[in-house]
């Protein structure tokens, strides 16, 4: 290649890039326009899989067991692993849902996602705790094992501690009637 192709061809990357962005952009646009865009579909690579290992210290001064790996490796009954954080503003959007669901008797377990324990005491106070067990992960390793990238995120598990559904935002009570209690339904069987 000799260097006056070479020049050319670098001048012209950064064309390419635009390009490419403006095609993703582009389809972006087509799927909102056919309603089948959703901002909040990043995948998983979790689904289908065993959740990933942990070993989190618990919530000082709030009555509730520790929550540990082998709770959710294999729980025996669908279960809900939910990551919320006392200044997540979502967070409190979503709270009434996991409550009512704790209500029901579905086990919704919490791991407070860089969090001061004061603060996730407090918000529990406030607001009330679904939470059957609870941990802490103020580091957020374990977060980042799960592919948490923002707060609240939920993930439901089947009886043999597998994932079989993520979500990430506020569960609204929306959600909670079209995807999360039949998916419960389903796995309950």
């Amino acid at each position: 290649m000799t260097p006056a192709l070479r020049r050319r061809l670098l001048l012209l990357a950064p064309f390419g890039i635009v390009a490419a962005g403006g095609a993703a952009f582009y389809g972006m646009l087509q799927g909102r326009r056919r309603g089948d865009f959703n901002p909040r579909g990043v995948p998983s690579a979790l689904i289908g899989r065993p959740a990933p290992f942990f070993d989190l210290p618990g919530l000082p001064g709030v009555e509730v067991p520790l929550l540990r790996h082998a709770d959710v490796a294999s729980p025996g009954r669908p279960v809900i692993v939910n990551f919320w954080a006392s200044w997540c503003v979502p967070c409190v959007v979503e709270h009434p849902q996991l409550m009512a669901l704790s209500r029901e008797g579905v086990p919704v377990f919490g791991i407070a996602y860089k969090d001061r324990p004061e603060a996730s005491r407090d918000f529990l106070r406030r607001h009330g705790n679904p939470f059957a067990r609870l941990a802490r992960d103020e580091p957020g390793r374990a977060a980042i094992e799960w592919g948490v990238y923002g707060v609240p995120e939920t993930y439901l598990l089947d009886p043999r501690g597998i994932i079989r559904w993520r979500f990430a935002g506020a569960i609204t009570p929306q959600i909670l009637a079209e995807e999360l209690r039949p998916l419960l339904r389903r796995h309950a069987a």
